[in-house]
């Protein structure tokens, strides 16, 4: 049970964020109206997906300072449970965006940010997957992992700031928090990035325990052909 009272966490804390995110009480506000919910998905995914990548660049230094390839395996999945919610996280914005904007993908800093931030982990995995031998994969990977967190945050949080951008927080645009996160949307975000975080890492675990069984049953196929 020790085990799993996280995962059971993740379950619960999802389904009350579906559930709350369709049907609870958010504020009515001219142009949003009810696309609001959409903090939900949206922003809190990018939130996770931006936690995630941080934890997947702190298992790359643990690597490069202690070369455990079980650090490598941690940080590449993580990864890749990062970018699979910014994919997520893309698609929820460019349908808030035409909803909003009339433009599923304006031509805004932040979106273009956004764009070329998955593009940069992608080829991450693309870099990881030209390599054979795993400790050398292991190192190239994990010093082109701290560098693109470093690439990335600026891209996605910093110059959007510096321009002018549609979204809010950027441009000299107020952020949400300034005038509509009351306390309904609280209950329901704040908990919404939790529950994307936990289910972020149970995803990696699983992808992580089949890297393992994988590992274990190609040492073994080795050990018998030298056997025999």
């Amino acid at each position: 049970m020790r085990k799993i009272w996280w995962k059971i966490l993740c379950i619960v804390i999802i389904f009350y964020v579906i559930v709350m995110g369709l049907m609870g009480p958010v504020p009515h506000l001219a142009i949003i109206n009810e696309s609001i919910r959409n903090t939900y998905f949206h922003v809190a995914l990018w939130l996770a997906m931006t936690t995630l990548l941080f934890a997947s660049m702190i298992f790359s230094i643990r690597y490069l300072n202690k070369g455990r390839i079980g650090d490598d395996d941690i940080a590449s999945e993580l990864a890749k449970s990062a970018i699979f919610f910014g994919i997520l996280g893309c698609l929820t914005g460019s349908i808030w965006a035409n909803y909003t904007w009339g433009d599923p993908w304006p031509n805004d800093p932040k979106l273009n940010g956004a764009a070329v931030g998955i593009l940069i982990y992608l080829a991450y995995l693309l870099l990881r997957s030209s390599f054979e031998d795993e400790q050398r994969k292991a190192r190239i990977s994990s010093v082109y992992n701290i560098f693109a967190f470093a690439v990335f945050i600026p891209i996605i949080y910093i110059l959007p700031r510096l321009t002018d951008s549609l979204h809010p927080g950027s441009g000299g645009n107020s952020t949400f928090g300034s005038y509509d996160f009351n306390s309904d949307i609280r209950k329901v975000f704040y908990p919404a990035i939790i529950g994307y975080i936990l289910l972020g890492l149970w995803l990696a675990e699983l992808r992580i325990r089949i890297k393992v069984i994988n590992r274990v049953r190609d040492e073994a196929l080795v050990t018998s052909a030298k056997v025999s």
